[in-house]
């Protein structure tokens, strides 16, 4: 990073911290992370805005606060092994990848995942594993998984994804449509507790369709 993204990442995690984050691996991941890469150039300039932004193909790059409280979450479970459902501009797998041992992935849009590739790549960060799929699927060949996030907004919660997740393993998934509701949903054996974190606003998980 540029000593000037270096200051500004910074001074976004510093944000973050008085929005409510309070892990600081989590705050230290946001400012080591230049999120300008994963956006195009013309909006490069509010790369550091605590914002949602277009990343193409109809996604979106979720707001910074959002990707450190889901992240946040997750690490309240020291997980070993993430499945990520969601790739888009790779940022929150950027996040994760530095946080945790082993990230698995997995994007829909093929022009995405080969764009998130790269970037991961760029900052190299090799403990990521990437899927071309049906994120409603999961990954049933790398699982159980300790935790899996999911950063698109589900109907109604994946069957697939709560069968993959391993014994305490937690889900963080948007549901909802018009009214989403963040949720950390946990395993215990065959049974299942939710809790409700907070109002969210996401782009649409699909089911099925790849492009």
């Amino acid at each position: 990073m540029s000593q000037v993204a270096s200051t500004v990442a910074i001074n976004l995690a510093r944000k973050l911290h008085e929005a409510g984050i309070r892990n600081n691996a989590v705050l230290q991941a946001v400012s080591n992370t230049p999120r300008e890469l994963f956006l195009d150039g013309a909006l490069a300039h509010k790369a550091y805005e605590n914002t949602a932004l277009p990343i193409g193909q109809g996604q979106t790059i979720s707001q910074p606060y959002i990707v450190a409280r889901m992240t946040e979450l997750l690490l309240q479970h020291n997980p070993s092994k993430v499945l990520e459902i969601g790739t888009g501009s790779g940022y929150q797998a950027a996040i994760l990848a530095q946080l945790v041992p082993q990230l698995c992935t997995i994007e829909r849009i093929k022009a995405l995942q080969i764009q998130a590739r790269q970037r991961l790549k760029r900052l190299d960060l090799h403990n990521v594993s990437f899927k071309y799929g049906d994120g409603w699927k999961g990954w049933q060949n790398k699982a159980p998984f300790d935790a899996i996030m999911v950063t698109a907004a589900a109907v109604s919660v994946p069957e697939a994804l709560l069968m993959q997740l391993s014994e305490g393993g937690v889900l963080v998934i948007p549901v909802g449509e018009d009214s989403q509701q963040l949720l950390k949903i946990t395993r215990h054996g065959n049974e299942y507790s939710s809790q409700i974190i907070e109002a969210v606003k996401f782009v649409p998980l699909i089911n099925g369709e790849l492009a």
